[in-house]
């Protein structure tokens, strides 16, 4: 199992409306808006690296109001 933190930004005013969206996406573990420098904050799990990054270009990407996406995969050091 992977998983990974994505970092959010939205158009302004849309971070809570694609928090909500986010959070039913399969494989989503937890979607928060956020302050700061990005909008939102979403944990998310997949089998393989490459599900998660499928997961995230074609269900993540796609929520209207996404303005940049960065995606950092949890490691066990």
């Amino acid at each position: 199992m992977v998983q990974a933190y994505i970092l959010i930004q939205t158009e302004v005013g849309k971070a809570s409306t694609v928090a909500e969206v986010i959070a039913k996406i399969t494989g989503v573990i937890q979607a928060e808006d956020v302050t700061g420098p990005y909008d939102v904050i979403v944990r998310a799990q997949a089998d393989t690296v490459d599900e998660l990054g499928r997961m995230v270009v074609a269900k993540v990407q796609q929520v209207d109001g996404i303005t940049r996406t960065l995606t950092c995969p949890v490691v066990h050091l």
